[in-house]
């Protein structure tokens, strides 16, 4: 299991449909490898790009939230759910998004206790509370982030990456999807 990506079966991106194929192949191009989510989502072509559209309609969108701020919350909520694929994978994208080859494994480990500066504790107390309570979200926890400053438009941002994270991370977990070794060493060596 060790050398697998995944429980299931896996495709190439040479395997999948022509729409896909771009799609994944110009993500392999810019990173300079297939990040083995896309192989392993592969396996059913339609649950792909419905996950890569809204993906990128969280993630890629022109927003209030920065990059680094929407790679926050995936680590977080990640490390929460002890999802290995994303803390690995999204953890390095942060560090990256961040300039900091720290903050990704402090926000991972301890998502609750992290230093972090005033804006950034809000958005993963935020996040943390949808993603670990959602059962007693509520108006206590849309307050408290109002009056960390931030908006309602980036209250959605964080509460929708939250939940599109919340699935990857459950699809990680019934995969056993193992992380790329590229990724472990991204954004702590310099390029």
């Amino acid at each position: 299991m060790a050398d697998k990506i995944s429980r299931f079966p896996t495709r190439e991106p040479s395997e999948l449909p022509e729409d896909l194929r771009v799609r994944v192949t110009e993500i392999a191009d810019r990173s300079g490898f297939v990040p083995n989510v896309f192989r392993a989502l592969g396996h059913r072509p339609a649950e792909l790009r419905a996950f890569l559209d809204y993906h990128d309609a969280v993630m890629e969108r022109d927003g209030a939230l920065t990059k680094a701020e929407r790679e926050l919350v995936v680590v977080a909520t990640s490390g929460a759910n002890s999802c290995t694929y994303c803390v690995v994978a999204h953890g390095a994208i942060l560090r990256v998004r961040a300039r900091d080859a720290q903050i990704a494994d402090r926000v991972a480990t301890n998502p609750w206790t992290v230093e972090l500066d005033e804006r950034q504790r809000a958005i993963v107390d935020l996040a943390l509370a949808l993603a670990v309570e959602p059962a007693t979200f509520g108006e206590a926890d849309l307050q408290d982030a109002r009056d960390a400053g931030l908006t309602d438009d980036e209250i959605w941002d964080v509460g929708a990456i939250t939940a599109l994270f919340a699935l990857s991370n459950r699809i990680a977990h019934l995969t056993a999807l193992r992380p790329n070794d590229e990724f472990y060493l991204m954004g702590r060596l310099p390029r």
